[in-house]
Order: structure tokens, then C-alpha cells, then sequence
């Protein structure tokens, strides 16, 4: 059994008078049982309500330490994120950028437990307009500043000239077709699932459905092989490949950042990044993406 205290034990403890005690019981919930005819406290439950009532109460430190030159990203991959990383590092040369390819939902979990600087992520919510603050308010107790990346065009890479005539998701219950999927966690996983039930699908019924890769580039080469007939993905990997390219939605992409990182250096100056010229053009080499919203605060608004 438990360590059960009595009245002046518990009093001793709090360091108050045993009438003190009883009006705690009565009017504060202190954990305490009468079974015997007398009050008796069950230590353990007694230390678990001192630590429930305690104000002000120290966080678990840092995972990562002060900005030292190292910026950290995780989460959804992008071809457009790869190439303005590749920038910042070019650009400062006493920093290093570096990419977790975590899916969307891993950045958010990584931001939560402060392994990161900076997350990626395009969840789409259930009101089918929003994205990322539903998912984010479930993770994290004080929201993160949300700031757009970019727009771009998700739907389903094809092979080449498309030669199987898929022309619309139902299509893919077609006999003999087969998909590469992108994994759980992901953005683009998740806007897949919701099409195929949209459309009526069974997910497990597609052939590849379970077959998940780790990058949208992955998807496209999985096709361009041959190996997959087609698989969710973004235009600009279609393009990039020559692959054909049936559209679902133009999504957007944030990143989120915590607010006591906001300011770091490294964070700044990626931010920065997004409002140069030379980012708008990288964005004009790619099909499929759309900058004009590139940097605005979503939220805080």
C-alpha cells in the first residue's frame, strides 16, 4: 500500500496548522480518504496535487541550444525548401541550414519538443480551405508563428503520355494499375486518402497503396522507372521528370516557427530569404508554384 499520512503529518509537510488542512480538503480538493474514521492522505496523491497546483512551473530546457550558426529544419519536403536552403548556405557561409525530411506532422512533433528551429508543413483541415492551425493547436500549448512559404499544385503524377488514360482519381480502381504512395505523417498522404474516399475508393484495394516513399522526387522516380503507374506528388517533379500531371489543388506551404526562436539569427535571416528576388526567380524555374503570398504572417494575424 501507498504511504498513507495522517492529519498533523500532512500539516507538518505543507508546513501550515492542521485547520488549514481540513479547509484545503474541503474547499481545494487535497486528496484524502475517511475510511478509517479518521483523515488519512496518500502521499503519492498529495505530492501529484502539489505539482497540479504549482504556478510558474520550469519547462523541461532547451533541446537545442542558443542560435550558434546552425539552423534546423524538419518536416514536409519541397523542391522549392531544398533550393532556398542551398542558398542560405551559399549566402552565409559562417551558418549551416540543414533538413529533417520528417513528413509534415514529424516538423510540428519536432518544433513541440524543440529539436528544431523551423518546421514545414501543408495539413490540410477538415473545413477543406485551412491549413496547419487545427494541427497545431492539438500539438503545441502556446501556437507558433506561421508564416507562408509558398502555394504550389499537388494531384498525381502519370507516366509519360499517360498511356494507361487515367483522367480522374476513380480511375485508379482500373484494373492493372498501380501506385506509389508517400508515407503517413505526410501532407500529401493526407490529401491522398481524403481523394480516394472522396472518389469512393478503398485504399487498401489499390495496388501500391502500401508501397510509401520519402519524397515527392521518390514518387517520380518510382513512375519514371516504371515501377508505379502513378502516385501523389507535386506538378514541379512532373515537370522536372516529364511526367504527365492530373491536378487535384493548389495548397498552401508555411513554415512555423516557436516564438522564442523567432528572432534567433539563423531564423531571420532565412525569412529574408523569401523576399529576395532571387527566390522569386527560383520559384519562376519550377512549374507549379505560386510566391506571391511568400513570407506574410499567418498567423499571429
Amino acid at each position: 500500500m501507498k504511504d498513507l499520512m495522517t492529519t498533523k503529518q500532512v500539516a507538518a509537510y505543507l508546513n501550515i496548522n492542521e485547520k488549514m488542512v481540513y479547509t484545503l480538503v474541503s474547499e481545494k480538493n487535497l486528496p484524502a480518504t475517511k475510511i478509517t474514521g479518521k483523515w488519512l492522505f496518500p502521499r503519492h496523491l498529495v505530492e501529484q496535487w502539489i505539482e497540479a497546483n504549482t504556478q510558474n512551473y520550469p519547462s523541461n530546457g532547451s533541446r537545442i541550444p542558443p542560435y550558434n550558426g546552425l539552423l534546423i529544419i524538419a518536416g514536409s519536403n519541397d523542391l522549392l525548401l531544398d533550393k532556398t536552403i542551398n542558398l542560405f548556405n551559399d549566402r552565409y557561409s559562417e551558418h549551416l541550414a540543414v533538413f529533417g525530411n520528417l513528413g509534415s506532422m514529424g516538423g510540428l512533433q519536432s518544433l513541440k519538443r524543440d529539436m528544431c528551429h523551423i518546421a514545414s508543413s501543408h495539413l490540410l483541415q477538415d473545413n477543406d480551405h485551412d491549413y496547419n492551425f487545427s494541427f497545431a493547436s492539438e500539438e503545441f500549448d502556446s501556437m507558433p508563428a506561421v508564416i507562408n512559404f509558398c502555394k504550389r499544385e499537388q494531384g498525381i503524377l502519370l507516366q509519360k503520355n499517360n498511356p494507361k488514360g487515367l483522367q480522374k482519381i476513380a480511375d485508379l480502381r482500373q484494373e492493372g494499375i498501380r501506385v506509389v504512395n508517400r508515407s503517413l505523417g505526410t501532407g500529401t498522404r493526407l490529401l491522398f486518402d481524403k481523394v480516394l474516399k472522396e472518389a469512393g475508393l478503398q485504399a487498401d484495394k489499390i495496388d501500391g497503396y502500401h508501397h510509401c516513399v520519402n519524397r515527392h522526387m521518390d514518387v517520380g522516380l518510382e513512375i519514371l522507372a516504371g515501377r508505379a503507374d502513378a502516385g501523389p506528388g507535386i506538378r514541379p517533379v512532373a515537370s522536372l521528370l516529364g511526367l504527365d500531371f492530373l491536378p487535384i489543388r493548389w495548397e498552401r506551404f508555411d513554415l512555423l516557427i516557436s516564438k522564442d526562436r523567432f528572432f534567433e539569427q539563423g531564423v531571420q535571416y532565412f525569412q529574408a530569404l523569401l523576399h529576395e528576388d532571387i527566390f522569386v526567380d527560383m520559384a519562376d524555374s519550377l512549374d507549379g508554384y505560386d510566391v506571391g503570398g511568400r513570407g506574410v504572417m499567418q498567423f499571429p494575424t
